[in-house]
């Protein structure tokens, strides 16, 4: 016959290990999310400093970058222009489109001046595409909310690609400044941010 033996007040009754407590979870997550929200800041804020250190640099940097992003695109639509089985006139686009990703993409080597003034005429390009595509259907849909600030941020984004394609080396020059701004603006908030969580959760003990 099998006694059942009293259970002390220390044994779990899940065996040998306790099981976590909630509160020790939620406290992990805590101190996680606040040091995550810090390193996020601080790296922000380096970033934001080096590039307002030194803009010329981060230029030519970008432009490498941009360089190799052309010569991966370009590489990977040749290898689908030869090896999918689409029809011959998507695979013809597609070769020649690989082949003007790769050329473009070398010519980004080729001067660090070059890969910036195609980097911002790349820009330039989109943003117009993109203007045009939300003014005309902000335009054309009567029922789209907020209609009025759709119109307004399709013009922009359209009068800022016509800038970036008339002045692009200018015009990056200043938006890699304001991005270096922007990250700085960006790491303090998210610095305060984390040290406002770590104050609260002192407080909550």
């Amino acid at each position: 016959m099998t006694l059942n033996t009293p259970q002390r007040p220390d044994q779990s009754p899940y065996g040998d290990g306790m099981p976590p407590d909630p509160r020790d979870l939620l406290g992990m997550l805590a101190k996680s999310a606040w040091q995550a929200v810090l390193v996020a800041g601080l790296v922000a804020l380096a970033l934001g400093c080096m590039v307002l250190a030194w803009p010329k640099a981060t230029l030519v940097v970008v432009g490498i970058l941009f360089g190799l992003y052309l010569l991966m695109t370009g590489v990977l639509q040749l290898v689908a222009a030869f090896g999918t089985h689409a029809s011959t006139a998507l695979r013809v686009m597609a070769f020649i489109s690989g082949v003007l990703c790769v050329l473009l993409g070398l010519l980004c080597f080729r001067s660090a001046l070059e890969s910036v003034l195609l980097l911002a005429l790349w820009i330039g390009i989109g943003w117009l595409f993109r203007g045009i595509t939300q003014t005309m259907a902000a335009l054309s849909d009567p029922d789209m909310p907020a209609r009025g600030w759709q119109i307004f941020a399709g013009v922009i984004s359209l009068l800022a690609g016509v800038v970036l394609m008339t002045s692009p080396l200018t015009s990056v020059a200043v938006l890699t400044v304001l991005t270096g701004c922007w990250l700085v603006a960006v790491g303090i908030v998210e610095v305060f941010t984390a040290l406002r969580i770590r104050h609260h959760l002192r407080s909550l003990g």
